[in-house]
């Protein structure tokens, strides 16, 4: 049992803080106005080797472990959702192709991604289905040496950037959820506009349409028939940067609160001053304190997971309480600001809209329930 940072720990802790601060924060507001991250603050992330800090070394990655990958990504997040999403659901495709690719896929997909050259996607929800993989109705047929897709994907974060995706859709001849990789812009791959969303501005939505898009015997990840295995596994560790993200968003609503508390006065006294604040800025740290543990442990968990189903508990168990927690920081925060926390040129306005996308994204809070309960009363 580890409370402690070790040095290299601490330090990608720092290089992630200080970068955020030196070369985000400055645009923060211009990626939320925008709803785009600049390239080249994508290419500064890159060179901290947030793309693949997880990643094996073999493959391009940095080998840093997920734990790191969590301490860096709480510090992007701090100060700006956008970039940081953009890495969580680049994380999730690329463990995905990680945990069940083949040596050559590996080979072909990883060391790019890892390097931010790719930018990976995960798509599995449809306009019909956010849920129930039984209910998804893309398609792969097989013709000859090739797989035929056809279908449409929803919410699909990086859609809009080249590189692989990881796909779930019905093969025809199991009829059941199979993963393949396709080729972002490929023959046939075409995506909507960016949807408008209420918060995690610059983490850019879009559908994805494929017709008739082609892809060789090769690009099937894991089995075929049996996706399931590829989904959970994958959206568990995707949970590991939904968290971080949640994390730095409760956390930026406590630093902005304290900061407010020591500046606004009131009857000439700082508001800090009166235990109605006190209290509020006592149940900030708790929360974070609370999600800092949770976020961390499953960080440090996911390096060396027992099985997928326990991995899956307790990222699910993870995902509600930090979500919850950031909704709740963020409400305490807008308390203490007032009627400025409802300002567009306060943060903490940012902040409200961000935490409320977290119980939604990637898996909803009643749906984790579920996922713990049964692992429980299995």
């Amino acid at each position: 049992m580890q409370f402690t940072l070790t040095k290299e720990q601490a330090l990608i802790q720092k290089m992630a803080r200080d970068y955020a601060e030196q070369n985000i924060a400055p645009i923060a507001e211009q990626i939320e106005k925008e709803n785009r991250v600049p390239d080249e603050i994508l290419k500064g992330l890159a060179e901290l080797d947030l793309f693949g800090m997880a990643m094996p070394e073999a493959y391009g990655g940095a080998d840093a472990g997920y734990d790191s990958y969590v301490l860096a990504m709480e510090q992007i997040a701090r100060v700006s959702c956008g970039p940081a999403m953009a890495i969580s659901a680049h994380s999730l495709g690329l463990s995905a192709i990680s945990n069940f690719g083949t040596e050559e896929q590996k080979q072909k997909y990883m060391p790019k991604s890892c390097k931010g050259e790719y930018i990976t996607s995960f798509a599995f929800t449809e306009p019909g289905t956010g849920s129930d993989p039984k209910q998804i109705t893309s398609t792969a047929v097989r013709e000859g040496d090739h797989y035929i897709i056809n279908g449409t994907k929803r919410f699909i974060t990086n859609a809009n950037y080249p590189g692989p995706l990881v796909v779930f859709v019905k093969d025809s001849v199991s009829g059941k959820p199979t993963a393949f990789i396709i080729d972002k812009f490929c023959e046939g791959y075409s995506i909507s506009e960016p949807w408008e969303k209420l918060g995690w501005h610059g983490g850019v939505l879009c559908d994805v349409y494929m017709q008739n898009v082609k892809i060789p015997l090769e690009n099937l990840l894991g089995e075929l028939g049996n996706g399931y295995p590829v989904l959970q596994y994958g959206i568990a560790f995707g949970k590991i940067g939904m968290n971080s993200v949640a994390l730095g968003t409760t956390l930026a609503a406590f630093e902005e609160s304290v900061k407010y508390a020591k500046e606004k006065t009131h009857r000439g006294e700082p508001i800090a001053k009166f235990q109605a604040i006190q209290l509020k800025i006592a149940d900030l740290a708790m929360k974070y304190e609370v999600s800092r543990w949770m976020a961390y442990r499953l960080g440090s968990l996911a390096n060396k997971p027992k099985s997928p189903a326990d991995f899956a508990k307790e990222a699910a168990l993870s995902k509600v309480v930090i979500a919850e927690n950031a909704m709740a920081a963020a409400r305490i925060a807008m308390d203490i600001h007032g009627s400025y926390g409802l300002m567009a040129d306060y943060k903490v306005a940012r902040i409200y809209r961000d935490a409320i996308m977290g119980p939604q994204v990637e898996g909803v809070i009643d749906m984790q329930k579920l996922i713990v309960a049964g692992a429980i009363l299995a």
